[in-house]
C-alpha cells in the first residue's frame, strides 16, 4: 500500500437528506443533531491523528449516503476517476465530489460511462502499480474493464466478493480488508477471497484478523492516516487490541448514527486525496 495520505476530503451531513433514510436502506432513522455532532467529532479525531481535513460543500440534495465520500470516485495516478455507483440513488455524487476535488487542484482523469458501475469502497491500491478491485453487487464487469483500460500502467486484480446478505446489503471489498501500512492490513478472513489472501501472503503483508463478533461492528473498516496510525469506530475492542499489539497507534470515534445506521465506517467517510504519494 502507498503511504497513507495526510490530506483527506470529507462531506458533512445534510439535514434535508435525513428524511430519505428508508429509501437509501439505512438501518434506522438518524438524528440530525447526532449526525452533525458525531461528524464534527470524527473530523477532530482525523486532525488529531495528523490529517489535514477539507469539507466538501457541493450539495447532493436528498441523498444521505453523500457523507460516504469514498465511493463516488477513485484517486488514481494522473488524477481522479469519477465512478458510476451501483446504487442508483448515488449517481449524482461523482460530479459533486469531483467538483470539490477540482477546487483542491486535483485534475480529472476520466468519467465512467454506463452500463459500467463501480464504487470506491470496492477498490484500493496495494502499491502504486497494483489496484485491487472487488467484483460485487455495486461494481460490475464493465466497471472493472473500464478501470483497467483507463489505467494501462496499473495492474488491476479483481476478486469476486461473497453474496452474504444479497444485493440490498452493502458489502464492499473494504468491508473485509483495510491496509494500515505497506506491510500490514486488517482483514476478516471468513469472507475474504482466497486469491486475495494468497496475494497478500506472497507480498509479505502481515494480517490483523477481526474476530467474528466484531465484523458487524465494522472491525475490518480501519482508516490509515499515517503509517501505523489508524482511526477506528468504537465498538471493536479485540480488533483494537490486536492493532495496538502490531504497533499501530489507534484513535477511535463514536459513530452510532454516523456509521452504524448507514453502514459506513471511517474508510467510507473519507477520501484520501493523494494515496499514491
Amino acid at each position: 500500500m502507498p503511504t497513507p495520505s495526510p490530506r483527506i476530503l470529507v462531506r458533512a451531513p445534510q439535514a434535508d437528506a435525513v428524511t430519505a433514510w428508508r429509501q437509501y436502506g439505512w438501518r434506522a432513522a438518524p438524528d440530525p443533531a447526532a449526525l452533525d455532532r458525531e461528524h464534527e467529532a470524527f473530523c477532530r479525531v482525523l486532525e488529531e491523528s495528523g490529517a489535514t481535513v477539507t469539507v466538501g460543500r457541493t450539495p447532493v440534495p436528498g441523498d444521505p449516503d453523500a457523507i460516504y465520500v469514498r465511493d463516488p470516485v477513485l484517486i488514481a495516478p494522473g488524477g481522479v476517476i469519477a465512478l458510476r455507483p451501483g446504487k442508483e440513488g448515488r449517481r449524482e455524487e461523482p460530479a459533486a465530489v469531483s467538483a470539490d476535488i477540482a477546487r483542491l487542484g486535483v485534475p480529472s482523469l476520466s468519467v465512467m460511462p454506463p452500463p459500467a458501475t463501480a464504487e470506491g469502497g470496492d477498490m484500493f491500491f496495494l502499491d502504486a502499480a497494483t489496484l485491487l478491485v472487488g467484483r460485487s453487487y455495486r461494481t460490475n464487469d464493465e466497471g472493472v474493464r473500464f478501470l483497467a483500460a483507463t489505467l494501462p500502467g496499473v495492474e488491476l486484480i479483481a476478486f469476486d466478493l461473497p453474496h452474504l446478505e444479497g444485493a440490498d446489503e452493502v458489502l464492499h471489498l473494504m468491508s473485509l480488508i483495510s491496509p494500515v501500512d505497506v506491510d500490514l492490513a486488517v482483514v476478516y478472513p471468513p469472507l475474504m477471497p482466497v486469491r486475495c489472501m494468497q496475494l497478500l501472503a506472497r507480498r509479505g503483508v502481515r494480517l490483523v484478523e477481526v474476530p467474528p463478533e466484531e465484523f458487524a461492528t465494522m472491525g475490518p473498516n480501519v482508516l490509515a492516516v499515517g503509517p501505523r496510525v489508524a482511526v477506528v469506530r468504537e465498538g471493536s475492542p479485540v480488533t483494537r487490541r490486536r492493532l495496538e499489539a502490531a504497533g499501530v497507534e489507534v484513535r477511535a470515534y463514536v459513530g452510532e448514527d454516523l456509521s452504524g445506521k448507514g453502514d459506513g465506517g471511517p474508510t467510507c467517510l473519507t477520501l484520501p486525496l493523494d494515496p499514491l504519494a
